[in-house]
């Protein structure tokens, strides 16, 4: 794993997570990060578009010229997706937070209110 990467913000780790799928509108992903958060992570259009902006410029995303369903859809609607380097990047954060949660419970670190784990 490339320990020089810079671990990703919260609210850019979950829009990586909610496009790794399929590619979203900004509205499906401020739903999806609220979803996939349980509820912890709650994006306002401000934050998205901010995080969708740094995305684009570091190639993790892109704008997708494709419409699920034309007719039925908003024109004014962009739609974004992962591209291989946002893949790329998704998967080392994920590897970094694996190993953070497989090290502290070693360390036997209570997770919310719950018994010590213990190695």
């Amino acid at each position: 794993m490339n320990n020089s990467v810079t671990p990703l913000t919260q609210p850019a780790f979950y829009v990586l997570l909610a496009l790794h799928q399929h590619e979203r509108h900004g509205y499906e992903i401020m739903k999806s990060v609220e979803q996939e958060s349980g509820g912890s992570t709650r994006l306002g259009p401000g934050t998205l578009y901010g995080v969708i902006k740094r995305l684009l410029g570091e190639g993790l995303i892109e704008e997708s010229g494709e419409r699920p369903d034309p007719e039925r859809d908003d024109e004014r609607r962009r739609y974004y997706r992962l591209t291989a380097a946002g893949r790329q990047r998704l998967g080392v954060e994920l590897g970094r937070l694996d190993q953070a949660v497989r090290r502290a419970r070693e360390l036997g670190i209570n997770f919310a209110g719950a018994a010590a784990w213990t190695a």
